[in-house]
């Protein structure tokens, strides 16, 4: 759960970033700011079962990881951990943009939560529940119950939206967030996932869907898996999504995504009054790489991001 150093030139390991300290048990993603000293980081799973796949027997017995952390940044120590629930995964952490800003959002994939904590009296943090995902229930799945699996979240520049991505239902979603503590669902685009209609998982129940989307096709290509890691342009009119994962769980819930490769999409966001829609013009095929099919992930702009 601690950090390592590279040398910016020559990527040399030169240490740990954390002074003697407690340490959590696991580490996956982290997000800091400057002005109030602090680093948020989260929790991730077990590296060593992380390659294994998904284990339903691995529920309620610490694999997936549950902790939201705060770090004094000069002093690179650990002061507050929050408890998010047991296999509530905590992956994605996300500060706003504004340097003075003192609040950001964590998801929880599995447990279908996005908090937001927030900076207190004395400089503690807290947490608070802003958005649930509540699951479907299902049949011909590994269980009765699918989460969201929420892979990732994105905050726009201006700080108005927040997008996130979940990698077992196929959906997209944009919220509003004048109010931080309310988030507004205003967006919501499926590019694949497990439910779709047609393969093999029914909705039993779901809280949210009258009935099950179609698949996706681009180009005469059927996209398979779910959307996983994001990237927004600077206008925030272009959102950019990969639908793998991790190769082991891909293999395990999406094989056709390991068996042809990724792909890379586009969505177009309507920034004014909000809504997205999958760009039907744009597709990159990874498994047309040279030695492939390859599993795209992360994504990034060399000329700056809404992430770097």
């Amino acid at each position: 759960g601690g950090f390592i150093v590279l040398d910016g030139d020559t990527f040399d390991l030169k240490g740990n970033w954390e002074n003697e300290c407690e340490l959590p048990p696991t580490g996956y993603d982290f997000w800091y700011q400057p002005r109030h000293n602090v680093l948020i980081s989260s929790a991730g799973l077990v590296p060593k079962r992380a390659g294994l796949g998904f284990n339903p027997d691995d529920l309620k017995k610490g694999v997936f990881g549950r902790r939201l952390n705060v770090w004094n940044l000069s002093c690179r120590t650990l002061t507050q951990c929050f408890d998010l629930g047991e296999d509530s995964l905590p992956l994605s952490v996300k500060f706003l943009h504004n340097p003075d800003a003192a609040e950001g959002y964590v998801s929880c994939a599995l447990s279908g939560i996005i908090y937001r904590f927030y900076k207190c009296e004395a400089n503690n943090w807290s947490v608070e529940e802003a958005i649930q995902i509540p699951a479907k229930e299902v049949s011909g799945w590994i269980l009765p119950k699918m989460p969201a699996f929420t892979a990732d979240i994105v905050i726009s520049l201006d700080d108005r939206y927040l997008y996130l991505s979940n990698w077992l239902h196929g959906d997209i979603r944009q919220y509003e967030i004048s109010n931080t503590c309310k988030p507004r669902l205003v967006g919501q685009v499926f590019v694949g996932g497990s439910i779709l209609r047609g393969g093999p998982v029914t909705v039993c129940r779901d809280e949210e869907l009258k009935c099950q989307p179609e698949p996706l096709v681009i180009k005469c290509k059927r996209v398979y898996g779910g959307p996983c890691k994001m990237q927004l342009s600077v206008d925030g009119k272009r959102l950019y999504v990969t639908n793998s994962f991790y190769s082991t769980w891909d293999k395990q819930f999406y094989p056709n995504v390991v068996k042809e490769g990724s792909v890379l999409l586009q969505i177009d966001v309507d920034t004014e009054k909000g809504g997205l829609t999958v760009n039907k013009n744009f597709l990159v095929d990874f498994g047309k790489e040279l030695n492939g099919p390859c599993l795209a992930h992360d994504i990034r702009f060399p000329c700056g991001d809404s992430t770097s």
